[in-house]
């Protein structure tokens, strides 16, 4: 187990209601795992949270010995006067240089490689800070809309590059996908209002580890069970 968290609360100072009270949850296995819910229930907090971002919480929050946890977000600011070469080859350790070179082909980047960021679309921005991440050491990835504003197949493809590359590191997903989170993670937190008890439960995906078509049953039911549970 890498994470635990028990009777989590956090509010934020001058507002009058927790943003979550008393959650609990756990990450006991490497995986592509996802936080999903509506908008302002909490997820990025508690990304933020888990990521050390965020301080002023109550509750017990355990992360395992020495573990890396970091955080990507949709849109997060990077340096825009460098080439995307320069910026990921600058940021790339020596033991992960044919990684790099996979995920910058696997992410469809190769065409704008040798353009300044400030050049790029919102999708490749995106793109762009995530294989940055990729590409360092860690043993948790927190991925905040990271894939926002980039087209579904090319998710899709990008999502299980990823759970093929990394089988032994944990990551969780935030994204308001209702499929793709159903299809391709292992276990989903589902966040709720604050008035609902519980505020969270946790469901299982799917997981699917390739382009299988999963079973149609299967999948509508799981899709049913997470929107039922919000």
């Amino acid at each position: 187990m890498i994470l635990s968290l028990t009777n989590l609360t956090f509010q934020y100072p001058d507002t009058e209601i927790p943003v979550f009270r008393t959650l609990n949850f756990s990450l006991d296995s490497p995986g592509f795992h996802a936080l999903f819910g509506a908008s302002g229930v909490g997820k990025t907090s508690f990304a933020r949270i888990v990521a050390g971002e965020l301080t002023g919480f109550s509750g017990q929050l355990y992360i395992k010995d020495k573990s890396i946890v970091l955080y990507s977000y949709n849109q997060e600011r990077l340096p825009g006067w460098g080439t995307i070469r320069h910026f990921i080859d600058s940021t790339t350790p020596s033991s992960m240089i044919e990684m790099k070179k996979q995920l910058i082909d696997i992410f469809g980047l190769s065409d704008c490689i040798n353009l300044r960021f400030s050049q790029l679309s919102l999708g490749q921005k995106n793109r762009v800070n995530l294989i940055r991440y990729l590409l360092q050491e860690f043993d948790l990835l927190i991925m905040d809309e990271s894939l926002a504003n980039v087209d579904e197949r090319l998710r899709e493809t990008i999502i299980l590059k990823i759970k093929e590359s990394f089988p032994d590191r944990y990551f969780l997903y935030i994204s308001h996908n209702l499929m793709e989170i159903t299809k391709f993670s292992d276990t989903i937190l589902i966040f709720r209002d604050i008035e609902k008890i519980p505020q969270t439960l946790t469901l299982k995906g799917l997981d699917i580890a390739s382009r299988e078509m999963p079973d149609r049953d299967r999948l509508e039911t799981t899709v049913l069970e997470v929107m039922n549970a919000c």
